[in-house]
């Protein structure tokens, strides 16, 4: 009896694949464009045709097993459990394409703000100007920064800053508010946390040295604020301004008062009862009083009135033709820009574009995010 209740079983197993294939097949051929671009099969040829269906799908399923295990052997992720079902391949095709999609226009994105730094709107690519990556340096470098980070304790506010002042050059640094570009000043000449990269002055490394060392090198500082001592005389400010040596050279006195024949006047008075021009005559004549091979200016026109601002800059341009290489970050970034060799300009704290002053003023990029179109 449980034999022909096999045999039983049997048949009935063997009827039920026969219709999963004949439907497996009639699926196929609905599946495959070549039966349904005219190849019509033949109704008695049933049995044949279920064979080679087997066949095929028997096949199918071997180069599908083959494809997933090379795929496996390729993919280290696959090869580590994550195994991955060959139908879904098409899906999979799929998905990467989206992703490889989605991934290069999240890397168009993130240039675009890498160029733009957010905050003030720079696009890349713009025409004209040099991107700081492509900077052409001068022949010989006076001031040489590279890489430089630095900022005020745990605080960065520079990153990777590149900048160079040739001999007798005349460079400016413009950027939106807060781009650093008081604190590249500041770090060059020793007051700031410095926190990697360098800065060489006349090929000696000066980065982390305190700035009553720097001064020794050759380099004078002009400060936006706070950069006369008030309760003293103009005299006695100059004076100051060679503490370092062991008496003061009169000559240079003298020199200073040629430069700026209103402190010859004023020699006597108290530096704070003067008005902000004289106060800054003042602090850049203190700062000559070395005879410094660069002079670092920052913002020497801020507080100053429209009318005296030109003349300052005439002054600066003197200085500057006299043989002394200047340093200078200005508010007034056009006239600056219209005055000096070369021109940085900075935003967020690292390099955004480099280029000669009036290559800078050209550019319709450059005007629209920093000069007021």
């Amino acid at each position: 009896m449980s034999s022909e209740a096999e045999r039983s079983e049997a048949s009935k197993r063997a009827g039920s694949e026969a219709t999963r294939e004949q439907e497996d097949g009639e699926s196929e051929r609905s599946e495959h464009p070549g039966v349904s671009n005219g190849e019509r099969s033949d109704p008695g040829d049933g049995e044949a045709e279920r064979s080679e269906t087997s066949k095929r799908a028997g096949s199918e399923a071997t180069r599908e097993q083959e494809d997933d295990e090379s795929e496996r052997s390729e993919r280290p992720e696959a090869s580590s459990g994550e195994r991955s079902d060959p139908r879904d391949g098409e899906a999979e095709r799929s998905e990467a394409s989206k992703r490889a999609g989605s991934e290069a226009t999240h890397e168009h994105g993130e240039a675009g703000i890498d160029g733009n730094e957010a905050t003030s709107g720079v696009t890349t690519g713009a025409v004209g100007a040099i991107r700081a990556d492509d900077a052409v340096l001068p022949d010989e470098s006076l001031l040489r920064v590279r890489d430089l980070d630095a900022g005020y304790g745990d605080l960065q506010i520079l990153a990777d800053i590149d900048l160079d002042v040739g001999r007798g050059e005349y460079v400016t640094v413009v950027g939106p508010n807060g781009a650093g570009k008081s604190t590249v000043m500041k770090s060059v000449f020793g007051l700031t946390t410095y926190m990697g990269g360098t800065v060489e002055f006349a090929d000696a490394a000066i980065h982390g040295l305190p700035p009553e060392a720097i001064i020794h090198e050759g380099i004078g500082y002009v400060p936006q604020t706070d950069n006369v001592f008030e309760s003293l005389s103009v005299r006695e400010n100059l004076e100051m301004g060679a503490y370092v040596l062991d008496e003061v050279p009169e000559d240079r006195i003298e020199t200073i008062y040629d430069r700026f024949p209103i402190l010859r006047e004023r020699s006597d008075q108290r530096a704070g009862t003067m008005s902000g021009g004289q106060r800054q005559m003042l602090a850049m004549g203190r700062a000559l009083m070395l005879d410094p091979d660069l002079l670092l200016l920052d913002e020497p026109s801020a507080g100053l009135a429209p009318d005296l601002v030109a003349e300052m800059f005439d002054r600066i341009d003197r200085i500057n033709d006299d043989g002394t290489a200047v340093l200078m970050v200005e508010q007034n970034a056009k006239e600056a820009l219209r005055r000096c060799d070369r021109g940085y300009v900075l935003v967020n704290g690292e390099n955004a574009y480099v280029d000669t002053g009036d290559a800078l003023l050209a550019d319709e990029q450059v005007r629209k995010d920093f000069l007021g179109g």
